[in-house]
């Protein structure tokens, strides 16, 4: 069990939902928050909120200039949990090249312009605590999941390879994959959604896992081993079941 008193955390999209939710029980730790996203009236609203010391730092992930700044700005913090993400529901056959571009933008190259920002700081010092944001949707391409399916899948790669090159230092390198959570982002969508969870459920998840020593937590358990499994299924039986 980790000692979260006292410890400095960056949260990036801290702003709603999930990391709204896991900020307040960060916060209630004893953790001192910087929030950011890129609005910062719903920022400075959740600051209110907390029990905590916090404070706002807002930066857009997409622009690389702006996550330079927004680092300086944090400056010494003991971890950073990224969880900044854009969505919409795609077909191939319905492209939004705008909206895809974005996708890619702030879910993967943003988690990249961040990590960029901080990982070498946490090499130096050989100290810090990194989460990322998988989905279970990054397991396998699914269908109606253009762009965001993708970027969840680099995000997960990613992370696997910074835990290669830095599980034996003293950098602590984790990744969550959720599915289903009740936000803005899931209003979006017209199916079914199985297993759909409260924010507060999630980051109750996510927070456990921040508690423990190993690398992956996916959930909800029982919907995660549908698309854990589906990573050894044969193409013509994966895509007759998914697509």
């Amino acid at each position: 069990m980790i000692e979260w008193q006292g410890k400095r955390y960056w949260i990036v999209g801290a702003s709603e939902g999930l990391g709204a939710a896991l900020c307040h029980k960060m916060s209630r730790a004893g953790v001192e928050l910087i929030l950011s996203a890129r609005s910062e009236d719903p920022l400075n609203e959740l600051a209110g909120e907390l029990p905590g010391k916090s404070r706002v730092v807002t930066l857009d992930v997409g622009d690389a200039e702006s996550v330079t700044k927004a680092a300086e700005a944090v400056g010494d913090i003991d971890g950073v949990v990224f969880l900044a993400g854009v969505y919409w529901p795609m077909k191939a056959t319905e492209w939004n090249a705008e909206q895809a571009n974005l996708m890619a933008d702030v879910n993967f190259t943003g988690a990249m312009r961040v990590m960029g920002a901080i990982v070498p700081k946490f090499v130096e010092k050989d100290q810090g605590h990194i989460v990322l944001t998988g989905s279970l949707s990054g397991f396998r391409g699914l269908p109606g999941a253009i762009g965001y399916s993708a970027s969840k899948a680099g995000v997960m790669a990613l992370a696997e390879s910074m835990y290669c090159d830095l599980r034996k230092t003293g950098v602590s390198v984790q990744v969550v994959n959720p599915g289903f959570v009740k936000t803005r982002l899931t209003d979006k969508n017209d199916f079914a959604m199985p297993f759909i969870m409260e924010p507060d459920e999630g980051a109750r998840e996510i927070f456990e896992h921040m508690n423990t020593d190993s690398f992956k937590r996916s959930f909800p358990t029982v919907f995660s081993w549908v698309f854990r499994l589906s990573q050894f299924m044969p193409d013509w039986l994966y895509y007759r079941v998914f697509a």
